[in-house]
């Protein structure tokens, strides 16, 4: 789920704030990264329980790690460690749906109508760009349900979502503009949408396709789509998500929870490394052939910095970097890589509500990249 739209709360009521032990590895190179160390400790000490990062250069591979994985606990955060990613899976999602237009089995001016009739009301004049570059005016689904701090969304956190029904809720309700292309706005039903004609084109499961196309040619190990499995294997930070309760807000622990909920649009498991190695082969031409790269960075609306599946930003040092941010509600993450390649960097957290770490992430991103 994209970070515009993020439930972004502030505790009503004092949080308790662990020592926060740091950790640093530098696989090799010799630049010196303190400052970066200095960031993830600001943003656990503000606004997060734990954070870890990778910065890959021309000065070798660095990973940090700042906080602990657990409340109560004083394990540090796995440098290695995986986290739900959100809508970074949406760039996963995207290079999928490319591909198969590459190799002809879609079009992106075919509507939504042609391969899944009746679905959406006006789905004959929407299109698969629209849907991919969110000017398709399709309602996002998460406003007809229950989020935090809302103590009903605990009673649905391991309840298996179709994504038929999320749509259904969805499309309930008119389309945000028209006509589709006319306007933006982001729309996780939209990929949803998306990763029904995958399968309705392929005759696998979106999962499947991007496992087959993606996680596996590029020897993702710790990267997966879970579907309906509600645990992160192997070594992972706690999530919590803010709930109110009668004596205020509390944190509750949302590790566990059926990612259903986030579907297509935003379920996927990952870690630092794995998402700079995605996003350095995917700006390097290694998944989808150069015009479908360049439609990729292309944005839908002008003035926007959206394009299919794939956002962008420009530093302080006037470096423009391409990738994406997510947050999975318990976790938050950012992957970004500069056009040549030569450096990437990922930052996760798992924020503890105490306030907005979007600018303080925005800035260690911008130390990152700009030395």
């Amino acid at each position: 789920m994209k970070r515009v739209q993020r439930v972004l709360v502030t505790m009503t009521t004092a949080v308790a704030v662990l020592a926060a032990p740091t950790a640093a590895l530098a696989v090799s190179g010799t630049a010196d990264r303190t400052g970066l160390q200095r960031g993830l400790d600001e943003i656990t000490a503000q606004s997060a329980v734990g954070a870890l990062m990778e910065v890959r250069d021309e000065d070798g591979v660095w990973r940090g790690t700042s906080g602990v994985s657990e409340r109560g606990a004083t394990r540090p955060v796995p440098a290695h460690g995986r986290f739900r990613m959100g809508s970074i899976t949406k760039t996963f999602l995207a290079t999928t749906v490319l591909q198969l237009v590459a190799e002809g089995r879609l079009r992106l001016d075919d509507t939504l109508g042609t391969w899944l009739p009746g679905v959406v009301p006006n789905g004959h004049r929407i299109t698969v760009r629209q849907l991919l570059n969110h000017t398709s005016g399709v309602p996002d689904y998460r406003r007809a349900l229950p989020l935090p701090p809302a103590p009903e969304f605990l009673d649905n956190r391991l309840r298996t979502w179709s994504a038929a029904e999320l749509i259904q809720r969805a499309v309930a309700e008119p389309p945000t503009f028209e006509p589709p292309g006319s306007g933006y706005a982001y729309s996780n039903t939209g990929y949803l949408l998306l990763g029904q004609l995958i399968e309705k084109a392929t005759g696998r499961p979106y999962g499947e396709e991007i496992e087959r196309r993606i996680i596996r040619p590029l020897r993702l190990r710790g990267t997966s789509v879970p579907g309906t499995s509600p645990r992160l294997r192997g070594p992972h930070p706690h999530g919590y998500v803010p709930i109110q309760r009668a004596t205020g807000r509390q944190l509750v622990d949302l590790t566990v929870m059926n990612p259903s909920l986030l579907g297509a649009g935003g379920e996927m498991i990952s870690t630092t490394s794995d998402l700079n190695r995605f996003m350095a082969a995917l700006l390097g031409g290694r998944l989808l052939p150069g015009h479908l790269l360049d439609a990729m960075r292309t944005p839908g609306v002008k003035g926007r910095t959206y394009g299919l599946g794939l956002r962008w930003q420009d530093t302080s040092c006037g470096i423009r970097v391409y990738g994406n941010d997510g947050d999975a509600l318990a976790y938050q993450a950012w992957s970004f890589t500069t056009d040549d390649r030569r450096r990437q960097v990922t930052v996760a957290l798992t924020p503890d509500f105490r306030g907005d770490p979007d600018d303080a992430v925005d800035a260690l991103l911008d130390k990152a990249f700009c030395g």
